[in-house]
């Protein structure tokens, strides 16, 4: 493709994305329960009867703000019944945490549980999108319930354990790596920090190695969370339609049809 028409393609594409986002859907705010502790979940609708491709939206450790409100009601657009669970809000943690809880993945596991009995999902595993520690939880469910999840979407994600001593942070990856067989895509710029790009990098050979399904997309000249900062880039505020373009092509590949 010469790189003009591939230009134009992904202006066209983007201007869809932006007519969709006109479209009419539905924000529901609703808890789910994880033993005593109520999760707040959201649930973005989009426009229609469905039933819709279901998918499980976990934020990062910066908690579940108005950017993060923003992509779901966008991925709603998309055709998407997106439930988004506040894994912070139900225990009262406070944002940016350096330690990992894991109690905090029930509450998770507790919001797939209630997107797969919905009425208007489709019938069979769910989709995941996960920005930055949210792909942990999305390795974790993976390993732990293959046939709930179908795909998986990384945002510079974690692929170690965040309570992972040092050296395994810089030298290895997580375990569930070498046991999920769901698809993953792997979004990241190319300035992000190096221990993340790392991660992610042998995390793509581990699975590429093993057959399952993964792709790796670096941007070039995006630093750190490149698709929410308020002080994006002209290259960054482009890599980020790519990369919503990207990840719902994956989705809309993985996910079974209703």
């Amino acid at each position: 493709m010469e790189p003009q028409t591939g230009m134009k393609t992904l202006r066209a594409a983007a201007l869809c994305l932006f007519s969709a986002s006109l479209m009419a859907q539905t924000v529901e705010s609703l808890t789910v329960r994880n033993g005593s502790v109520e999760v707040p979940v959201e649930v973005a609708h989009p426009s229609g009867a469905g039933p819709f491709p279901p998918l499980l939206f976990i934020h990062a450790r910066r908690g579940y703000e108005e950017e993060e409100r923003a992509h779901v009601r966008e991925l709603a657009t998309q055709g998407f019944l997106v439930a988004a669970p506040d894994w912070q809000k139900g225990r009262l943690i406070e944002r940016w945490p350096v330690p990992h809880d894991p109690e905090t993945e029930g509450d998770v596991e507790a919001a797939l549980d209630a997107l797969l009995k919905r009425a208007d999902a489709c019938k069979g595993p769910v989709g995941i999108i996960g920005v930055s520690r949210g792909p942990y939880y999305a390795l974790r469910l993976a390993a732990k319930r293959p046939k709930d999840v179908a795909a998986i979407v990384s945002y510079y994600g974690h692929f170690q354990n965040p309570n992972a001593a040092e050296p395994a942070q810089i030298y290895s990856f997580a375990p569930e790596v070498q046991s999920i067989k769901a698809p993953v895509l792997m979004l990241i710029g190319e300035q992000d920090f190096e221990l993340r790009r790392l991660s992610n990098a042998r995390a793509f050979y581990a699975l590429w190695e093993r057959g399952v399904a993964v792709e790796l997309q670096m941007y070039p000249m995006a630093r750190r969370a490149f698709d929410f900062r308020r002080d994006q880039s002209p290259e960054e505020k482009i890599a980020t339609q790519h990369a919503r373009l990207r990840a719902k092509d994956w989705l809309l590949r993985w996910l079974p049809r209703c």
